[in-house]
């Protein structure tokens, strides 16, 4: 029942002006009751728990604040972009190992301790050798040189290119899931502090009317038409809808909250009461696009690349035990003269590599990486039936959301009605006090109900619409 409704209600029998409120549009108001005669004015009652909660610190503007604050601020989001960044640098490492790699060297020595010798630096015109002094070893020397490697035969360094660029498809497909489940939890916080927000406003309705009705006993008794057991009910009623308020209160603070931790801040957050229902889901479906089959659920298909992936380490594996052939050149210099090698040398070399026997290591890892690959399978298959029971009970919930909301407006009419022929009774003697705080607790209780209720069809909603999509922040 909508606020306003529940407050005309009460208005009609204790003659208390109706307060205006926003509900969602989803409970019908029951037709005005005609039976049965209207009961005295309610005396104006004023308690420091009538006054509403603070507002949060900080306050929602629409969905495309939430979806800006999440983008910006979730730290699950920031690991998993985080996840595709270390992807793809790997990804360049195993390309990285397929092209030539050069490598620049230079070096200088000054040796301390050096004997003095003759070196031949010629002949003379007698034909005699010519010597010349030296300083054994040469005082100074500079040497510089560049290599330049590539392997020429290679089948498990160009195998492992294609592996790692998988490796960056699965962790983008797993981003793709974690921006589906932020959008859903940032859906469900906001309508969760929305319930909250209800809830507690219902629990102020109800203190304000127990407090009447503990007014009105007290008269009563004053009057002699009541007794003390009147009052004490009324007052159990009274202090009873009292604890109930404040747990609703610390149920609204704790959901404001977690909004904020869904939103990647430390603090509460609270929407404000011109933000329609319908508007945040609308925002929320319009952010992610629906596929056509479980598997195309990107926690589904990330768990699929990553068996995918699997596979091929296996078969990486079984590539170690095939040759491999590198080709290297050199370009070398040196300022120390030998007068036998020239100061510049240039080679080119190819280097053959061929496994025999390593201990057993890659029989070792040949039953590591079938036993991940039968892992990977499994988490596979259990994520695609879970993501099947998700999507069917996402989709059985609305149309339960829907009976259980049908069922509450029912009873939430019965306890109103039964609710004002019981204060009817009560004013002319004829009922109790104890009927009478009993169906005030009733339509107390179905009114929080169904105000649950409501909310939860949304959620159910929304949950339904976002199951089985892509979504994005």
């Amino acid at each position: 029942m909508r606020t306003a409704t529940f407050l005309a209600f009460i208005g009609s029998v204790l003659c208390v002006p109706a307060a205006a409120s926003a509900a969602p549009p989803a409970a019908k108001a029951p037709a005005a009751p005609t039976v049965g005669p209207e009961a005295p004015k309610a005396p104006e009652v004023d308690d420091p728990m009538l006054a509403p909660l603070p507002a949060a610190p900080r306050i929602l503007k629409d969905w495309n604040d939430a979806r800006s604050l999440l983008k910006t601020r979730s730290t699950d989001l920031a690991i998993a972009i985080a996840d595709v960044e270390r992807a793809e640098g790997q990804a360049r490492v195993a390309l990285a190992a397929a092209l030539p790699s050069i490598n620049l060297n230079a070096s200088g020595t000054h040796n301390l301790i050096t004997n003095e010798a003759a070196q031949i630096a010629g002949t003379n015109p007698d034909g005699t050798p010519r010597f010349t002094p030296i300083s054994l070893p040469v005082p100074n020397i500079l040497s510089g040189n560049v290599a330049a490697q590539m392997p020429l035969f290679n089948v498990r360094v160009w195998y492992n290119i294609k592996t790692q660029r998988r490796g960056v498809e699965a962790a983008r497909l797993a981003t793709e899931d974690v921006k589906r489940t932020l959008v859903l939890g940032l859906a469900s916080a906001v309508v969760s502090v929305f319930t909250a927000e209800r809830v507690a406003e219902l629990n102020r309705i109800a203190l304000r009317n127990a407090l009447e009705r503990l007014a009105l006993t007290e008269r009563r008794q004053t009057l002699g038409a009541g007794n003390g057991l009147d009052v004490v009910r009324a007052q159990q009623d009274a202090e009873g809808t009292r604890s109930t308020l404040v747990s609703g209160d610390e149920s609204l603070r704790q959901a404001r909250e977690a909004l904020g931790l869904a939103l990647g801040l430390p603090q509460a957050i609270g929407v404000p009461q011109t933000l329609k229902l319908d508007e945040i889901a609308k925002g929320a479906l319009g952010s992610c696009k629906k596929v056509d089959t479980i598997d195309a659920r990107a926690d589904v298909a990330s768990l699929k690349t990553r068996a995918e992936i699997g596979a091929r380490v296996v078969n990486d594996v079984r590539w170690q035990f095939l040759p491999s052939i590198n080709v290297s050149t050199t370009l070398s210099t040196t300022s120390q003269d030998t007068g036998a090698l020239p100061r510049t040398l240039w080679n080119v070399q190819a280097l053959l590599t061929v496994p025999i026997w390593d201990g057993g290591a890659r029989y070792g890892n040949l039953r590591d990486t079938n036993a991940q690959l039968d892992q990977a399978l499994m988490r596979l298959e259990a994520q695609r039936r879970k993501a099947t029971i998700e999507a069917v009970q996402a989709l059985r919930g609305v149309a339960v959301s829907e009976n259980n909301l049908r069922v509450s407006e029912k009873t939430r009419d019965l306890a109103l009605e039964n609710d004002r022929l019981t204060r009817a009774s009560y004013t002319e003697g004829r009922g109790t006090s104890l009927e009478l705080v009993t169906s005030a607790t009733t339509l107390r209780q179905s009114e929080i109900n169904l105000a649950v209720r409501e909310f939860e069809l949304v959620r159910a909603r929304i949950t339904a619409a976002i199951v089985l999509s892509t979504c994005d922040v």
